[in-house]
C-alpha cells in the first residue's frame, strides 16, 4: 500500500512540475482557458444554485427545530445559516459536487486522448502535453470555482430566508438582524481560500487520473471513478487542515 501511494504521489508532483512550466504560446492557452472557464462556470451554475438553495433551506429549518422551546433568540437562525454557509457548506459542498461533475469529465476527456494516442502524437511533435492539456483547466477552475462558491453562499442565504420567513418561523426583520449580527469578515476570506484550494485539488487530481490512464474503456471508467473519489477525500482532508491552520 505504501509503495503505490509513494509512486502516485511522486508522479503527481512530476506532472505538476511539467504543467506549471511557462507556456510557449500564450494566445493558444488563453483561448483554451476561456473555453474551460465557460464549460466549468456556465455548465455548473445551475446545479450549484439548486443545491445551495436546499442547503440554506434545510439549515434554517433544522436550526429552527433545534432551538424550539429554548431561550435562544429566533434571529439566531439567520446568523447560523450565514456562518454555516460561508465557512463550511458553500465551499465544501460545491467542491464535492464539482469533483463529480467537472472532475470526472476532465479525467474522461484527457483519458480518451491518451487511449487514442493523441497525447503521444503531440509529444512526438515536441509539445509539452501536461502544460497544454492541464494548465488551462487549472487556471480556469481556480478563477471560476471561487465565483461559483460565492454565488452558492449567496443563494444558500436566500434559501434560508425562503424556508423561514414566508412560513412564519421568524419575521423578515429578525432574519436580516441575524444576517447582520456577529459578522466576521475573515470568514469570507476563509471561504475563498477553501474554494481556491478545492479547485486546484479537484482539477489536478482528475487530470492526473486521465493523463496516466492505461488500457481500454474499463480502465477509463475506473480512472473517472478514482478521480471523483480521490478528489472528494482530498477536499475533505484539505478542509480539515485549512480550518486547523486558520482558526487556531
Amino acid at each position: 500500500m505504501i509503495k503505490p501511494l509513494l509512486f502516485h504521489t511522486g508522479r503527481y508532483f512530476v506532472m505538476l512540475g511539467s504543467t506549471l512550466r511557462k507556456p510557449s504560446n500564450f494566445r493558444m492557452y488563453w483561448k483554451e482557458t476561456v473555453r474551460q472557464m465557460y464549460d466549468i462556470g456556465v455548465g455548473s451554475v445551475t446545479i450549484v444554485v439548486l443545491i445551495s438553495v436546499f442547503i440554506g433551506a434545510v439549515s434554517a429549518v433544522q436550526f429552527s427545530y433545534q432551538i424550539g422551546g429554548t431561550f435562544i433568540p429566533k434571529y439566531y437562525i439567520g446568523y447560523i445559516v450565514r456562518d454555516m454557509t460561508i465557512i463550511e457548506l458553500a465551499p465544501t459542498f460545491t467542491g464535492l459536487v464539482l469533483a463529480g461533475k467537472v472532475g470526472s469529465n476532465m479525467a474522461s476527456e484527457i483519458g480518451g486522448m491518451r487511449q487514442k494516442e493523441h497525447i503521444d502524437a503531440m509529444e512526438v511533435m515536441g509539445v509539452n502535453t501536461a502544460s497544454y492539456l492541464i494548465l488551462p483547466k487549472i487556471i480556469a477552475a481556480v478563477v471560476i470555482i471561487p465565483i461559483l462558491v460565492s454565488i452558492g453562499a449567496f443563494v444558500s442565504i436566500i434559501g434560508g430566508y425562503i424556508a423561514s420567513v414566508p412560513f412564519g418561523d421568524l419575521t423578515n426583520l429578525d432574519y436580516i438582524k441575524g444576517l447582520r449580527s456577529f459578522f466576521v469578515p475573515f470568514n469570507v476570506v476563509m471561504m475563498l481560500i477553501k474554494a481556491l484550494v478545492f479547485a486546484f485539488i479537484l482539477t489536478s487530481v482528475s487530470c492526473y487520473q486521465g493523463y496516466y490512464v492505461e488500457g481500454g474503456s474499463i480502465e477509463l471508467g475506473k480512472a473517472s471513478t478514482n478521480a471523483v473519489v480521490i478528489s472528494d477525500v482530498m477536499i475533505l482532508l484539505a478542509d480539515y487542515i485549512i480550518v486547523l491552520m486558520l482558526t487556531t
